[in-house]
């Protein structure tokens, strides 16, 4: 594979009015890494989006593109699937994405066949001359993710790209975006479907009140957690309370959620293989914890 590039925000400051909606966000997107960006309604996702793009106007910070400050020319490159969904409702489906290949330079024929090949992974190839607005909402959704695919894209920012669709639509979704990342092509996504988010994603960025939160690689994250352990003892496991050393998080009968930053204290081990030890292990957080753990 040629040389892929990264995407790369650094310091992506926003403000309206008096309220600073972006501060001093910074991450990384790998080449061929899929990075999902989290956080509540008015955490900034769409907003750090729209800077990427161009859309908005950066207050303070920079986009980089392959290590260097980017460009209109690179941003005509990029797949982009705004929070406003912009295709024509009363245009048939197939000429308005001719329509929009050309307008990112494709030749007509060449969009024409990338078109029909996109509609046909979505299983929309029998409904290419309808009119956008006779399609089911999930449908139009489809339609857009083609819209973004369609000229071989070198990155992709994608707002909400699952919004709406249905779980077939979501591992045709996912087949499709898996084919650009094996060609090194770096894949921002918002969602708010955080198991989709933990099935899905390399790494994460996690944004609050406008500030990242948390960043860096699934693994990472889940490591740089405190370490907790599921143990169960019969007949009950309550008698773990009075341990020294001991963060006891529940106890459902015979089982305790324990939390052992520095690992099981010395004694812990035996005392419960007295008790009937049947199992200690430790617990690896999804990315939904994490999301929770670090916005709560």
């Amino acid at each position: 594979m040629s040389h892929a590039p990264a995407l790369e925000v650094r310091n992506l400051t926003r403000r309206f009015g008096e309220k600073t909606a972006v501060d001093d966000v910074s991450f990384v997107v790998e080449p061929g890494t899929l990075t999902g960006f989290v956080g509540a309604n008015g955490a900034g996702k769409t907003s750090t989006m729209r800077m990427i793009m161009g859309v908005l106007a950066i207050h303070e910070g920079e986009v980089l593109w392959d290590g260097r400050p980017i460009t209109r020319a690179d941003r005509a490159s990029f797949g982009y699937m705004p929070e406003e969904r912009g295709l024509y409702p009363k245009q048939g489906i197939l000429d308005q994405l001719c329509y929009l290949g050309q307008l990112r330079g494709m030749r007509r024929g060449d969009a024409a066949r990338e078109a029909t090949r996109l509609l046909d992974r979505f299983e929309l190839a029998d409904r290419a001359k309808d009119k956008l607005e006779s399609l089911s909402l999930g449908n139009q959704q489809r339609v857009q993710v083609a819209a973004s695919l369609l000229h071989g894209p070198r990155a992709l920012v994608l707002d909400e790209p699952f919004s709406g669709l249905d779980p077939v639509a979501v591992d045709s979704m996912v087949d499709l975006l898996s084919d650009r990342l094996r060609e090194g092509v770096p894949v921002l996504f918002s969602s708010h479907q955080l198991d989709l988010v933990d099935r899905l994603c390399d790494s994460l960025v996690v944004l609050s009140g406008g500030v990242v939160m948390a960043s860096g690689s699934a693994e990472e994250l889940r490591r740089s957690g405190p370490a907790r352990y599921r143990m169960t003892t019969a007949p009950d496991a309550g008698w773990v309370r009075e341990e020294p050393g001991v963060t006891v998080l529940d106890v459902d009968g015979p089982t305790a959620i324990l939390e052992l930053p520095s690992g099981p204290p010395d004694g812990l081990l035996a005392r419960a293989v007295e008790r009937g030890l049947a199992e200690f292990s430790p617990l690896v957080p999804s990315l939904s914890d994490i999301y929770r753990e670090v916005t709560a």
